[in-house]
């Protein structure tokens, strides 16, 4: 999900890696006049940009200007000798950051080499040892069915990719391919970001372990007793593609010791964010995409995971098609968004995971700071089943040892999966960060996130994923519909309705169906019928004057870290603490509290994409001493202001409605009876279909 990584430093070289690159047109080779080729290294160099003019100089020259710029530099990658002659006839100087990006492969891809020649069979369900690409997901997923098809069959998402690739995902449950028969639905997603490929490998493997142990271990028999899981494990299925093979060739990260140098200096789509879209409503021309140079996930593409109709358009979506975070051309413009909004609006999804790297976090809704003003004028606020989203993370942040927290915790988004879903639907969504530092690390670290290592070993994403699927069945998490109707009936359950997007609307429709069983009895798990986006709520209003304020000014070198210290002595609501800069550069922010044994406990971050100044919000601060720290993440001009600033708050109600669904009553595609049902979470309610039934017979 974000838009950074903090490698390890490499050693080691493989010359044979530039070789490589030269015979698949990474690296373009000169003539020289003896006809012996000559290679020239492909550089990141920074070029001194001290005003306007040479900044205007340098844009006219039409070279690779990376997004990694300050007040009077900007980083560039040299891909000719001609692009260096071109700087040099401009006027214009430079340093050569890195002299060559492609003198070695990765030493990720070494290190994966050789776990794969010593070791048999991984500690994961599925015992493999190295990254899939996207045939490795299509024949698993066929395995899977294959292996199983008593409790797994294998689908296809509705939408062909925009290269025209079909989307596979697997429905695993007892009786899978029968008729849908009211149990409640867990979604489990993997790669809407292309260069995250942990989160595709996490998504299977839980695919792959209840497929295992169905039948062999007790709890997760009984779970998929009671619902059915869909799993996607690769959502951008062109993207993805694009990633994975480029990373296999080439992945030059730990250059720079984790700056963005090092993301911006891999060659091709190693680190490719976005999907294929490469001009809005056009489908790409052939090999168009793979051409399409995305470094630091810059460059061509939608980001799928800001192109969600819910709250589309918002703080943290970019409207710049170049930006890692473009939100595309509307709402559901996307084939990847438009086919997991097809799949939710068609099942009763209680709850959902989607999974990103990295940061270690479990993040739940909502994607924008509850101060914010909404659509409608009024703040956002937070979620009105907050306490239960919060109680669901922590219980899953404490299998895996990762920080529960709101999305907006780490920076503002808009357009995400579950500023969608939840909203919409009012089945539980969340995102998972997985790892601590990088997009795509060493494979032995995807199998320790998955299984748990050190402290948390045993646990794990799979516990946390368990406990999840548990939450999906219970019925305090949900709604409930019971009553009779005749054997064999159709059930629907159907609402249309606006879902706001932050300048605007558009027309949403949740329809499912189950059939009722022989017995005429039937339960439905469902989600509530009033969606969140429309419930009543309470807001927090901050003073428009702080208690107590202070500024702190300073400057931290690259990669380092600056402390400041703030007390909170007295009661309040809120601490904001406010971090900004004078250049587009890239700082993160970052509060601790004090413990009483002197140690940190971190309580806050904001880690936001080049250029996006950072905010921690922290309703009631506990009293005690608490430490600010800035980051310098990626700036050479690294001057700062801090502000921390303490607020009282009021609450306010805002009214909200009481939506139903319409239950019908289906004979063959015919309407024999509708009735509205409103349900809140944790309820059950009786249907009468009585007249369902009279009119049955009557046919």
């Amino acid at each position: 999900m974000i838009a950074r990584f903090r490698p390890a430093h490499r050693q080691g070289k493989i010359a044979a890696a530039t070789v490589t690159a030269v015979a698949l047109g990474l690296i373009p080779a000169i003539t020289a006049p003896a006809g012996a080729v000559e290679i020239f290294p492909v550089q990141l160099v920074t070029v001194q940009t001290p005003d306007r003019a040479a900044k205007a100089r340098l844009a006219g020259l039409g070279l690779d200007m990376t997004e990694h710029a300050g007040h009077d530099y900007v980083e560039v990658v040299l891909h000719r000798a001609a692009d260096a002659e071109a700087l040099r006839s401009a006027g214009l100087t430079w340093n050569v950051r890195i002299p060559d990006l492609v003198e070695r492969e990765s030493e990720i891809n070494a290190a994966n080499r050789a776990y794969a020649a010593t070791t048999p069979q991984s500690p994961l369900p599925s015992g493999r040892d190295t990254y899939r690409k996207l045939d490795d997901y299509n024949d698993d997923l066929a395995r899977l069915a294959a292996i199983r098809p008593d409790i797994v069959k294998k689908f296809a998402l509705p939408l062909k990719s925009l290269e025209g690739k079909t989307i596979y995902g697997v429905e695993i449950g007892r009786d899978v391919r029968a008729a849908e028969d009211g149990r409640p639905v867990f979604l489990m997603m993997g790669v809407h970001h292309a260069r995250e490929w942990p989160s595709g490998e996490h998504a299977i493997e839980f695919a792959f372990d209840l497929v295992k142990n169905y039948g062999a271990d007790e709890r997760i028999t009984d779970l998929l007793k009671k619902a059915r899981v869909l799993v996607v494990p690769v959502v951008n299925v062109d993207g993805f593609e694009k990633s994975v093979n480029d990373g296999h060739l080439i992945d030059l990260r730990p250059v720079d010791d984790g700056g963005t140098g090092s993301i911006f200096a891999t060659p091709g789509n190693a680190y490719k964010r976005k999907n294929c879209r490469i001009v809005d409503g056009q489908e790409p021309l052939a090999g168009e995409c793979a051409l399409a140079s995305s470094p630091g996930g810059f460059g061509a593409g939608v980001d799928p995971n800001r192109n969600y109709g819910g709250f589309w358009g918002g703080p943290g979506a970019a409207a710049e098609p170049v930006d890692p975070t473009y939100r595309g051309a509307g709402p559901f413009s996307e084939p990847e968004t438009e086919n997991i909004r097809r799949l939710v609006s068609s099942r009763q999804v209680t709850n959902l995971i989607t999974n990103h790297t990295f940061s270690n976090l479990v993040l739940r809704p909502n994607g924008v700071a509850p101060d914010t003003p909404g659509p409608d004028g009024t703040p956002v606020g937070d979620p009105p089943d907050e306490a239960a989203l919060k109680d669901l993370g922590d219980r899953m942040a404490a299998q895996n040892g990762y920080t529960s927290q709101h999305g907006w915790q780490l920076y503002d988004t808009t357009g995400t999966t579950e500023d969608w879903s939840y909203n919409a639907t009012g089945g539980f969504g969340y995102t998972f960060e997985i790892g601590p530092d990088e997009f795509h690390p060493p494979f032995p670290k995807v199998i320790d996130e998955y299984v748990g290592a050190g402290e948390f070993a045993g646990k794990g994403n799979r516990e946390a994923f368990l406990i999840a699927l548990e939450s999906a069945v219970d019925v305090k998490a949900h709604s409930v519909i019971a009553g009779a109707a005749p054997a064999d009936a159709t059930l629907r359950l159907k609402k249309t309705f606006a879902t706001p997007t932050w300048s605007g609307a558009i027309k949403d429709t949740l329809d499912t169906t189950m059939v009722v069983g022989r017995s005429g009895k039937f339960t439905w798990h469902v989600n509530p019928s009033t969606r969140p986006a429309v419930k009543a709520k309470q807001i927090k209003v901050i003073s428009s004057e702080p208690l107590e304020r202070k500024t702190f000014t300073g400057t931290t070198p690259p990669n380092g870290t600056t402390d400041q210290e703030f007390v909170v002595d007295r009661a309040a609501d809120v601490l904001e603490v406010k971090l900004d800069w004078p250049t587009p550069d890239d700082l993160d922010l970052y509060v601790l509290r004090k413990n009483a044994d002197g140690s940190l406990t971190e309580v806050g971050r904001s880690a936001g994409f080049v250029g996006e100044k950072e905010r921690v919000l922290l309703d009631d601060p506990e009293q005690g001493t608490y430490v600010l720290r800035v980051q310098n993440f990626a700036s050479v001009t690294p001057s700062w202001t801090l502000t921390a600033s303490l607020f009282d708050a009021t609450e306010e109600s805002v009214p909200g409605l009481i939506e139903n669904w319409t239950l019908s009553c289906e004979k063959d595609g015919k309407v024999l009876q509708q009735v509205p049902v409103v349900v809140d979470r944790g309820q059950q309610v009786k249907a009468d279909l009585r007249t369902c039934a009279q009119k049955w017979a009557d046919h």
